[in-house]
């Protein structure tokens, strides 16, 4: 028979701690298909708000010193009983994935587990930084107390606007927060011609979907915000398109977001 059952942790003084914590990890390499030991941190080992705030920050979570440590020591654990795997990313950091005596053990509780060995074989460095950028956005929405859709179960269609999306467009990363929605795009190169122009109209849908009193855009759900992380050219230009388009400046405003400043949106590269 197969064994399913977690790794001992080395100390018996805190093992009901470090079974919970190996679990989190591995709940979370499920949901985001694979993180680095930052982000492990950055979620795992850091207190996380019961409801969301009035004001919330699209800035990444800062992992502490002691969450690192504990992330390290925790995921080394896993690594020595073969529960995940390991590859280098493009930026030298080391990513983490379920490997298949983990997702064994979390169908075992009923989760829908896959391996992860797929998600990490091959990351080109455009693909890595796209998401990271989406992993650090999905993680400050969940650390803030909101319910949040990741990369990785968008695009697998878990998540409430399923296979379809919500008119044909699926986000990067969803915050909601009761039934308002936080859409998360993260742009970072350029759209050919036609998916740029089906981008533009599908916005110029919402925003005017999103003029009228009460609309719904999915089942409970109504468009809070659409938040770009962007470069200020493709702000400019996304503006200067939509206006071309007759949509209304004060609306456009009143429902884009554009962050320029809080992401490295440029590829790594070595010299």
């Amino acid at each position: 028979m197969t064994d399913t059952s977690l790794p001992k942790p080395t100390r018996a003084d805190g093992r009901t701690v470090a079974r919970e914590n190996e679990m989190r990890i591995l709940r979370a390499l499920h949901r985001f298909g694979w993180l680095r030991t930052r982000d492990v941190a950055a979620l795992v080992f850091r207190r996380w708000s019961s409801k969301p705030a009035a004001v919330l920050s699209l800035a990444p979570i800062v992992a502490t010193d002691s969450g690192i440590r504990m992330a390290q020591r925790t995921l080394r654990r896993l690594k020595e009983a073969r529960f995940v795997l390991t590859a280098q990313g493009p930026d030298g950091s080391t990513v983490y994935a379920l490997a298949e005596a983990a997702t064994r053990a979390l169908q075992a509780l009923g989760i829908t587990a896959a391996s992860g060995k797929d998600a990490i074989r091959g990351i080109s460095p455009a693909y890595f930084r796209h998401r990271c950028i989406a992993n650090e956005l999905a993680i400050a929405g969940i650390v803030q107390g909101m319910r949040v859709s990741t990369e990785r179960e968008i695009a697998r269609g878990l998540w409430t606007g399923g296979e379809s999306g919500i008119a044909g467009k699926k986000p990067d990363v969803l915050w909601r927060n009761r039934d308002a929605w936080t859409w998360i795009e993260v742009q970072r190169s350029r759209h050919n011609k036609r998916d740029y122009a089906q981008l533009l109209s599908w916005l110029a849908a919402m925003i005017a979907a999103s003029a009228r009193a009460g609309a719904r855009i999915a089942a409970d759900a109504m468009l809070y915000r659409i938040v770009f992380v962007c470069m200020p050219a493709f702000e400019t230009k996304l503006l200067r398109d939509l206006a071309a388009k007759g949509v209304d400046s004060v609306l456009v405003r009143g429902l884009l977001t554009f962050e320029r400043s809080l992401y490295k949106l440029e590829t790594i590269q070595f010299m």
